[in-house]
């Protein structure tokens, strides 16, 4: 706007707009009578002033669309209707401020602000640092209310279809969320829940609203001392009763009845039945988009959350369907008929009550009189009255019960600190016709803009105070004398109860008395045409109201009769709604409904004088209003004014008629009457000095005091000193004057911009001139280079034809020569060509000569030599065959000798003694394999002989049956040859089962390398770069998504184990005697939550056996013997219980052993004996030598299944011939102890006997041996009893399987018998089934019996393989100590190295653990190297590794966990412990990873996804500290689980230091002086909300908080990667939050503002590639906050601009892009505001993307957290602990 036309711009008043705008186009002067005006559709206009009346000035365009009125500079009625309409119609904005008060208006359409992510962006955030919410008013209660602790209410009104229940429903679900409940109650649940009861029974359509709330209601929402919720109470008023009754065209009843309707189809409700006069008068039962039977099933649950029993909520609907058939009865004349009918029925049988008592009741009534009482019968009309009146009694008291009951669930016993009120009372209300209703609603506005009139001009006198500004009265409008005309002393309220005492009191009697009462009256009228209505001049409108149903509606008749039938009530829940109420009670009775309900005949009764008459509607109305007004006094107040802006209920319609009636109405244009009365405009001195520097002199900037500053700049722009006033911190000005200042602001502006376009303009002409100057002389120099090059090229072709001419002569002479040179050299040439063959002709016959001679002379030679060698050879053989005979003789006469036979059998005889002992051998085996056999067959022929014995009793005692017999076993001879048979086809079918079964997986195996053979071609075929690129990228989507949802199940879990530790803390507190108990310390947390198995158990190891089985014998097969794994499974329970009980028991045997003395042998026979002995001990040393040597070679060899099969049964043989030793050394003690006892039998007693023993037992050996020998007798003893024992045992179960076998064949009979009765193919079908059915229990026994064994065969061979380790160990120790043994003399004593192990006593455990995790300072370790205590964690975990010792490994991995736990408990908000023990917990998950002993894991070298293994890097020195004997990958994953949860809580610690540091330090931080300007302020920045302190902080402040945590985070040695994802996750919480605040904030969305946000930016880029991390994906989520940035500079008028925007602002969705276009304020006028236009044009372009819902960033949201395996260089031999640590009981091995 410019300048000149600031004072030009007029409002006018309009009959269709209310308010039009216009331009004045010819200069005022007093006295003029009328203004020349043009409006905004060009056409002139005259406007009459009357009263020298001048119209309202229009706003700057720059103050247009303000978030708060009250910063308007102008503060009429048209300026905020203006506004209003420009913020809901351009930019979508529903809620705007005015002073206290949040108008919203309804949008009749679903927005996308309400979202869960909206709560937490509102939540601690100051009123007037976001944009208009009902959050911010909510958020400012519960504010309040900590920080003061006083009790807050909020205000909602308006009319009905305006949002009232919305709005308060919103604000609940505000307090539901921030402050939820701390115990397990789900108190905000249930109070969420009492909303959609309460929507269906008091709720209806109307013609003005789908939902129109019947009913005012107060909701008081209780906190405790932490302002949790704990409780809520709910206030009912005045129900709308005459609905259940009576509806108008185009409205329902209650909702709650077509809810039931529609659910009649329910088999609970199908005696109930429907289709009632009560649902249809209005016309149409149905709501669009409302679906009644779905909203039925919201409000059961909702009434099954807040505790109602079924029964109940069965009986409320009895009640219900009640009331419908009540309304259905037909009502006939005495002499048609009584008034009986099915409906009647129904609603007796229903409501359980006398059908004829009721039906009597209904058609009369009982008149009292003092002398008698008689019944009399009514008229129709009036039976159908009383049965209306009954049906609105039975309604309101199922209103009020209902009420009641939602109270108890929501009440609490603890004790309420403080609570906040919601209350949606109904708005001021005028129609065609007004009643009673209308009347005490207008009543009960009237009293709460009174109440509003006192705050809002309290809040203004406090301000002026706080400021020290001085006070002058304001006038605002009291309306207290309309309030006293209603409820005064004889007002309208007194008169009418008077009038209803009167015995024939009437409605026009009570309108007269009022014409004469209150004729004088200021608000009180008597209308011109009626003598039965009256007219009150209320605060909004004058409403003229009918008298007629006055008397009726507050008398509210129900005769007692009816009430006492309905008392005598069958069913439980309806005598509960008639209870006779106290007095006393009244109020609370009001608040749960309508209130009493006064019973009472036709004619009123004649009562005794110490009964008072029971209070009318409207006394009982008063009261409970007083009581709100009592409340809402004590409390702070919070206004919401709902408005609705058209009829129609159409989306983002204006009408500004209903609108400024609606305005007027709720206060808001008060409001602004009284703030435009003082001072409406206020700046504070900062945002005045940065607003309006530009006015200020250089002189004056120099200054440090801005308040002197500002007040001299005043003091020269502003003449009249009381334009403004200077507060404490603030600037007051008259309205207007921030209109000047902006002008002069303007101005200031405009010159500077005309200067600056005449240096620009200046400065383009000069460089337009210096182009066209360097233009001229470059032609110049191109045309003078033209003419050279023309001249020379001239010179150049003379040259060339003078060049041409010498090279054509030259080159025709030299032809001629080369001529006469070629012949001449021709005729030489063939000339001495004739002489060279002429020569060579005769050389080559000489030669010729010469190769026939050599050959000739050759060919002699070699006959000649022939010749010879022939002769020789002859010669030889003659010679060497004569020396052949002459040795052939010699050998013959040597053969005959005798001398040479002995040499030959000296062989022989050795080899027949080997085979004499051979034979010798076999001879002793065989006769002890015919021994034994020889028992085996005695036994067997006396058993054969006992079973023989009781068959033949059993034969004798079924004697009777011995023909059924024959014929049964000839049957099972006939069925045994059928199963032998059906064994036969059953093998066949198996045998070609597997052969086709081994066929088909060939057959697959080939498909199957034939199939990845083809699609490995394909994808090397295939393997493009782009499609590479992108499937690249969605597996790692899927893989992020993955682990995303797996961490949150971590973190879930993680959070359900602290709330179990917060559980168990209290239950220790609560169960906590004086004594003072604890829990046992060696409980671990770790095996109560988390169940983690052992380092081995035999359980595990049976299971992951079977599973292996399962695995190997594919799925098919794993399908099919799935009930056997389930069998084998229980059957390793059994067989593991079995073992631990025989453990035990051996246990306590060798116990008993040990207490036992050991008897000591010695010299247990004689000299010979002893030597036997020691014989037999070297013969067993050589064995056990043997033994091992032959163990050694197997261990050498293969680990095959033979070798390790031989080793076995070495080792059984070895034990038997152990074994069989052991019985001959028995035997001899036997032998020994008769030969003794024979002895001492033969000599005399006495002094003979102690000679003998004397001479007997001279060294005293022989008593020793006979006390032994006693000890043997016991054991012998002992081992007959036992044997006794199994003998007993062994018969028990032998009887235990004939009478197993007896029961089998009696089952066997009676199949038999059944199959007996069947036909001959069932029978065999029966047979057939009968044995599958048993050969399949066979199978799976034997199944189960051969898994059995092959499980124990493995656990042998696995023990066989550790002790021949431990042999093999065992002997190279042996070997070596000999060896240092015999090298003692030559060898120093050399001490021994650090292993890098650390050993530490059990007990020392706790001490450990404390010393290194629970009191471990991180300050303590920092001068040493990064992660030490996960270091010497590992080396103790190591060295109980070494030993063998998995009780220890278990116990102090389970400590540690725990203790970490604890650790990070007590410091939760600590980042520095945090940060400490996250890099600690994934070094020691490292150094297991690292030190593991295997290539990779068991789960990863199956997926073949770790070709390389964490050992790859390790060097030689770290391979030997890896872990020898166990596997701790479980212990890994519960250290990899720990990681997750401490990464977790070090995101959280860190987000809430940065979080309240992101909006001031990102989005309101100058980095830029001057570069942003501040636009007027409203009522809103003054909030009481908002602290006296600055806590606003700068970008250096982020900046170096980053810093901090980057620096710890490496000082702990914690992982790059780790350190990455840390500002990768926190960098999206500053983009999240600041982009939310971004998009909830107009003062933010300007060009200025995103200038200033860019470059704050790019400083947080520069610490990016400062600290290198540019690669940790932080910059990338900054991107949608940069683009927002961007769209703020952007420019945003052509179509080009709004593709250029669609194509720049891809992180943003389209929600997102327009929220911002919308939001986009100018701050200086010559920015121009984004057109409706534009952003139609940007939602087209946009239409084609598929983006989310929602509108804000979800700032909680975390990324699955990747913990890459990252090996240590360092050795643990070389780390050094530090005494500081308290470790001394810590021993290096």
């Amino acid at each position: 706007m410019v300048a000149s036309q600031l004072y030009t711009l007029v409002w006018i008043p309009d009959p269709d707009e209310v308010w039009k705008s216009a331009e004045i186009i010819k200069d005022y002067k007093e006295g003029d009578k009328s203004l020349q005006l043009k409006l905004e559709d060009e056409t002139l206009y005259e406007f009459d002033l009357q009263g020298n009346e001048l119209p309202f000035l229009r706003n700057p365009d720059i103050l247009v669309g303000e978030n708060d009125l009250t910063a308007l500079s102008y503060l009429h009625e048209p300026a905020v209707l203006h506004n209003l309409k420009v913020r809901f119609l351009e930019s979508n904005h529903i809620y705007t401020y005015c002073g206290i008060v949040l108008v919203a208006i309804n949008p009749y359409e679903q927005l996308p602000i309400y979202e869960q992510d909206v709560i937490y962006a509102y939540s601690g955030q100051n009123m007037g640092d976001m944009d208009p919410h009902i959050f911010a008013v909510a958020e400012e209660a519960y504010k309040q209310m900590a920080r003061d602790e006083k009790n807050q209410s909020i205000i909602v009104s308006g009319e009905s279809g305006a949002g009232k229940t919305v709005s308060a429903k919103y604000a609940m679900r505000f307090f539901a969320t921030v402050g939820g409940s701390a115990s397990e109650t789900n108190i905000e649940a249930k109070v969420l829940a009492s909303s959609p009861i309460m929507e269906a029974i008091g709720n209806a359509k109307t013609t003005r609203n789908d939902n129109s709330s019947r009913f005012g209601k107060y909701i008081q929402i209780g906190f405790d001392k932490r302002y949790h919720i704990i409780g809520a109470n709910m206030r009912t008023y005045l129900l709308e009763k005459s609905r259940v009754v009576f509806q108008a065209e185009d409205e329902r009843n209650y909702h709650i009845f077509y809810q039931l309707c529609a659910s009649a189809s329910l088999p609970e409700f199908k005696d109930l039945g429907l289709n009632f006069f009560y649902t249809s008068q209005g016309g149409g039962t149905s709501i669009d988009g409302v679906d009644d039977a779905d909203d039925f099933e919201k409000t059961r649950h909702a009434f099954t959350l807040l505790g109602v029993k079924e029964s109940h909520q069965m009986a409320i609907f009895r009640i219900i369907a009640a009331i419908l058939h009540l309304g259905n009865l037909e009502i006939q004349s005495e002499r048609d008929g009584d008034a009986c009918n099915e409906h009647l029925n129904h609603f007796c049988s229903l409501l359980g009550v006398e059908q004829g008592q009721m039906q009597h009741w209904l058609c009369h009534r009982k008149l009292v009189t003092t002398a008698e009482t008689y019944v009399k019968s009514m008229s129709v009309q009036q039976v159908v009255n009383a049965r209306n009146a009954l049906a609105k009694h039975i309604y309101a008291q199922l209103f009020g019960w209902i009420v009641q009951h939602i109270n108890k669930a929501l009440h609490t016993t603890v004790k309420q600190h403080s609570f906040i009120g919601v209350l949606d009372i109904y708005g001021f209300e005028t129609f065609e016709v007004n009643s009673f209703e209308q009347f005490c609603i207008n009543y009960a506005n009237e009293k709460l803009q009174q109440q509003f009139n006192s705050h809002v001009f309290k809040l203004e006198q406090e301000e002026y105070m706080k400021e020290g500004i001085p006070w002058t009265l304001i006038d605002f409008y009291d309306n207290q004398p309309c309030i006293d005309l209603i409820e005064a002393k004889l007002g309208i309220l007194d008169l009418l109860d008077e009038e209803c005492k009167v015995p024939k009191g009437t409605d026009q009697n009570w309108a007269q008395k009022l014409y004469d009462r209150h004729g004088g009256s200021q608000h009180f009228q008597k209308p011109r045409m009626s003598n039965i209505s009256f007219i009150v001049l209320h605060f909004a409108d004058k409403v003229e109201y009918q008298c007629e149903g006055f008397l009726e509606k507050n008398r509210d008749t129900v005769y007692e009769e009816q009430i006492n039938i309905l008392k005598a009530s069958k069913v439980s829940a309806a005598p509960d709604l008639f209870q006779d109420e106290k007095d006393a009670a009244s109020a609370t009775s009001l608040g749960k409904g309508t209130s009493k309900i006064n019973v009472r005949s036709a004619r009123p009764v004649i009562k005794a004088a110490n009964k008072e008459h029971k209070k009318t509607v409207g006394h009982q109305f008063r009261n409970s209003l007083h009581l709100l007004m009592e409340t809402l006094n004590a409390t702070t107040p919070h206004y919401v004014r709902c408005i609705k802006p058209n009829d129609e209920k159409l989306p983002f319609k204006f009408d500004a008629k209903r609108a400024v009636q609606q305005l007027r109405a709720c206060g808001v244009l008060e409001t602004i009457r009284i703030s435009a009365a003082g001072f409406p405009s206020r700046w504070t001195y900062h945002d005045f000095f940065n607003r309006y520097r530009v006015l200020m002199k250089k002189r004056d900037l120099s200054k440090n005091d801005k308040k002197q500053i500002c007040q001299t700049l005043l003091e020269d722009l502003i003449k009249d000193p009381d334009k403004f006033q200077f507060g404490r911190t603030k600037i007051f000005f008259r309205a207007g004057q921030v209109a000047y200042l902006e002008k002069l602001r303007a101005d200031k502006f405009r010159a500077a911009t005309i200067m600056i376009q005449k240096t620009v303009r200046g400065w383009l002409q000069r460089i337009k001139y210096q182009r066209l100057r360097r233009a001229a002389i470059v032609i110049q120099r191109y045309t003078r280079g033209h003419l050279a090059r023309r001249l020379a090229e001239h010179l150049r072709r003379t040259r060339a034809a003078i060049t041409l001419q010498k090279q054509y002569r030259m080159l025709r002479i030299h032809r001629a020569f080369q001529r006469v040179r070629k012949a001449t050299i021709t005729i030489q040439a063939f000339a001495r060509g004739m002489f060279v063959r002429r020569i060579y002709r005769q050389v080559l016959a000489e030669h010729k000569a010469t190769i026939l001679q050599k050959y000739a002379r050759g060919w002699l030679a070699r006959t000649r030599f022939r010749r010879i060698r022939g002769a020789t050879i002859v010669l030889q053989c003659y010679y060497r065959r004569r020396k052949a005979r002459q040795q052939l003789k010699a050998l013959k006469i040597e053969a005959r000798s005798a001398q040479h036979l002995k040499k030959l059998n000296i062989g022989m005889e050795n080899k027949v003694v080997q085979l004499q002992r051979k034979i010798d051998e076999q001879n002793k085996e065989y006769k002890l394999l015919n021994e034994q056999l020889s028992t085996l067959t005695s036994a067997h022929s006396s058993e054969v002989e006992k079973l023989k014995k009781e068959l033949e009793q059993y034969q004798q005692s079924q004697q009777g049956d011995g023909n059924q017999l024959v014929s049964l076993r000839e049957e099972m001879e006939h069925l045994r040859l059928e199963l032998e048979k059906a064994h036969g086809e059953r093998k066949v079918v198996e045998d070609s089962y597997v052969k086709e079964k081994d066929l088909l997986r060939k057959v697959q195996n080939a498909l199957l390398k034939q199939e990845k053979e083809e699609l490995n071609s394909r994808i090397l075929c295939q393997s493009e770069g782009k499609k590479k690129a992108e499937e690249n990228i969605q597996m790692k989507k899927e893989l992020e998504e993955e682990r995303s949802r797996y961490q949150n199940l971590i973190k879930e879990y993680s959070r359900l184990e602290q709330r179990y530790d917060n559980l168990r803390d209290e239950m220790t507190i609560i169960k906590q005697a004086p004594g003072h108990r604890r829990n046992p310390s060696n409980q671990s947390s770790l095996e109560s939550d988390s169940n983690y198995p052992s380092i081995s158990t035999s359980e595990i190891g049976d299971t992951e056996d079977v599973m292996q089985q399962v695995e190997e014998a594919g799925m098919d097969k794993a399908a099919m013997d799935m009930s056997l794994f389930l069998k084998l499974q229980k059957r390793v329970r059994e067989l593991e219980q079995e073992r631990k009980k025989l453990q035990t028991q051996l246990e306590k045997k060798e116990q008993e052993s040990k207490k036992q003395p050991q008897p000591l042998l010695r010299g247990a026979g004689t000299p010979s004996n002893r030597q036997e002995l020691e014989s037999e001990n070297k013969k067993l040393k050589n064995e056990l030598n043997e033994l091992r040597k032959a163990i050694a070679d197997r261990a050498t060899q293969n680990n095959s299944s033979h070798d390790v099969q031989d080793s076995y049964n070495l080792l059984l043989n070895q034990l038997k011939s152990a074994n069989e030793e052991l019985e001959v050394r028995k035997e001899e003690v036997l032998i020994l102890r008769s030969q003794i006892m024979k002895a001492a039998q033969q000599k005399e007693p006495g002094k003979n006997m102690t000679e003998d023993w004397g001479y007997l037992n001279e060294d005293g050996e022989l008593g020793l041996a006979y006390q032994g020998l006693k000890q043997v007798a016991r054991l012998l003893e002992a081992q007959l009893q036992d044997q006794r024992r199994e003998h007993e045992e062994e018969v028990e179960a032998l009887q235990n399987q004939v009478d197993a076998m007896k029961e089998e064949l009696e089952k066997q009979q009676q199949a038999f018998l059944q199959t007996l009765q069947l036909s001959p193919e069932a029978q065999v079908e029966f047979g057939l089934q009968q044995e599958i059915t048993r050969l399949t229990n066979e199978n799976l026994d034997l199944k189960e019996l051969l898994e059995k064994l092959e499980k124990n065969e493995k656990k042998l061979k696995k023990q066989l393989k550790i002790y021949m380790k431990k042999v093999q160990d065992f002997e190279g120790d042996l070997e070596r100590r000999h060896h240092e043994r015999n090298r003692q003399v030559a060898v120093q004593r050399k001490e021994k190295d650090f292993q890098g192990m650390l050993e530490y006593y059990k007990e020392d455990e706790p001490l450990l653990i404390r010393n290194l995790i629970t009191d471990l300072k991180p300050q303590a370790v920092s001068a040493t190297v990064p992660c030490l205590p996960a270091y010497i964690l590992y080396m103790c975990i190591r060295h109980a590794d070494y030993i063998n010792d998995d009780q220890k490994v278990h116990s102090l991995l389970t400590s540690t966990i725990n203790g970490i736990k604890k650790v990070l408990k007590r410091h939760n908000d600590d980042f520095e412990m945090t940060s400490f023990w996250l890099a600690n917990t994934c070094r020691l998950l490292h150094c297991l990873k690292q030190y593991s002993g295997d290539g990779w894991n068991n789960k990863t070298r199956c997926l073949n996804l770790l070709p390389q293994g964490f050992m790859t890097q390790n060097t030689p020195k770290q391979n030997e500290h890896c872990l020898k004997n166990f596997d701790l990958t479980e212990y890994r994953q519960v250290l990899s689980h720990l990681s997750i949860q401490i990464y977790q809580q070090l995101i959280k610690v860190a987000e809430g230091i940065l979080q309240p540091m992101i909006v001031s330090g990102v989005l309101e931080y100058e980095s830029i002086q001057g570069l942003s300007g501040v636009k007027p302020m409203g009522y809103r920045n003054r909030s009481s909300s908002m602290e006296d302190g600055d806590n606003s902080y700068s970008l250096e402040a982020i900046v170096r908080q980053l810093n901090t945590f980057h620096t710890t985070m490496c000082e702990h040695g914690l992982d790059p990667e780790i350190i990455q994802q840390v500002f990768k996750q926190l960098f999206y919480m500053i983009n999240a939050v600041a982009l939310n605040n971004l998009l909830l904030r107009k003062d933010v969305c300007s060009w200025s503002t995103g200038m200033q946000l860019r470059f704050n930016i790019s400083q947080l880029e520069e610490w990016l590639r400062g600290k290198n991390l540019q690669q940790s994906g932080a910059p990338q989520t900054l991107e949608p906050l940069i683009q927002a940035a961007q769209l703020l500079q952007l420019k945003k008028k052509t179509s080009e601009d709004a593709e250029a925007i669609c194509s720049l602002c891809t992180a943003l969705t389209t929600q997102q892009i327009v929220k911002i276009l919308n939001l986009y304020t100018p701050v200086n006028e010559f920015e121009e505001r984004v057109t409706v236009a534009f952003i139609r044009d940007i939602q087209t372009h946009l239409q084609e993307r598929n983006d989310p819902p929602q509108l804000l960033l979800d700032f909680k949201h975390m990324f699955p957290v990747l913990f890459p395996f990252n090996p240590s260089s360092i050795t643990m031999d070389t780390i050094h602990i530090p005494a500081s640590l308290n470790l001394e009981f810590l021993n290096k091995v």
